[in-house]
């Protein structure tokens, strides 16, 4: 498979938008530097249009300048090497690469090194799932990780004691990843899938299920999750922004569930509902 990369120069406080943006039209992985954002995305799903429509649209607050080439599929660990910086989710956690070297100790580690999947506890909506992960038991529990990228989430509730997990995306990359992920951190009881959540075989019910996507599947599929939950079960949600919690919330509600937390963090948001 290959690739097509994109070069963009931007404002580096702007990089954190830029990247949700691309994301939500097929994006997989993403490299900030010193000059702004390396996105990168499957040759097949690459529209130059919606590119400029994202330039344009962002025009009157910011200057975006692209260049793009193909590239071969290849492992981007050394690119992270050079950004990727151990991250604390408060006194509980530490999410690190195996490169590197931790003196303090912390209840829970997890070991993550990614390849072209998105999550490793950098951006805010992973740290907002960790943190209400770390929230919610989930001893002896069915969890199921929906568009599990590295697998951090998943390696997370096996940790916390979740009895079995099953863990999809739809990119071949991300689901290498999550096994190596799983392996590098002794996660048992895991089944990890490509496709989508249509394609997937998955468990008649669980007890918790976590979603860290974007708005647009997210609004698609909440649906979807809500029968896949059991009663009393745990929705974690996020990748989204605090503006669209009122529209995430009234198709959650829709399927009978209820909202029992919220956090936002650089105005990115999580919620956790319950049926």
């Amino acid at each position: 498979m290959d690739f097509i990369a994109v070069k963009i120069e931007v404002d580096t406080a702007f990089s954190e938008i830029l990247i949700a943006e691309l994301a939500q039209i097929g994006f997989e992985s993403f490299v900030e530097t010193e000059q702004g954002v390396d996105a990168f995305i499957q040759d097949s799903l690459f529209e130059e249009n919606e590119l400029k429509s994202l330039q344009q649209k962002y025009e009157p607050q910011v200057r975006i300048h692209y260049t793009f080439e193909q590239t071969e599929q290849k492992n981007w660990n050394e690119e992270w090497e050079k950004s990727y910086h151990p991250i604390r989710i408060g006194n509980s956690c530490i999410v690190r690469a195996s490169f590197h070297s931790i003196a303090e100790s912390y209840p829970y580690e997890i070991i993550i090194n990614p390849k072209m999947s998105f999550g490793t506890g950098h951006h805010e909506t992973t740290a907002l799932m960790l943190e209400n992960q770390l929230e919610i038991s989930h001893q002896e529990k069915q969890v199921l990780d929906v568009g599990c990228g590295t697998g951090i989430l998943s390696i997370m509730a096996c940790k916390l004691g979740a009895a079995a997990l099953d863990a999809f995306d739809t990119d071949e990359w991300a689901v290498e990843n999550t096994k190596e992920n799983f392996e590098i951190n002794h996660c048992q009881q895991t089944s990890v899938q490509q496709g989508t959540i249509k394609e997937v075989v998955l468990q008649e019910a669980y007890q918790i299920i976590l979603a860290n996507i974007n708005r647009n599947v997210l609004l698609q599929e909440i649906p979807a999750y809500a029968s896949l939950l059991g009663m009393d079960g745990c929705l974690l949600l996020s990748g989204f922004y605090e503006r669209d919690i009122a529209e995430i919330e009234k198709i959650a509600v829709a399927q009978q569930l209820i909202k029992k937390n919220q956090k936002v963090k650089n105005e990115w948001a999580s919620l956790v509902f319950q049926k």
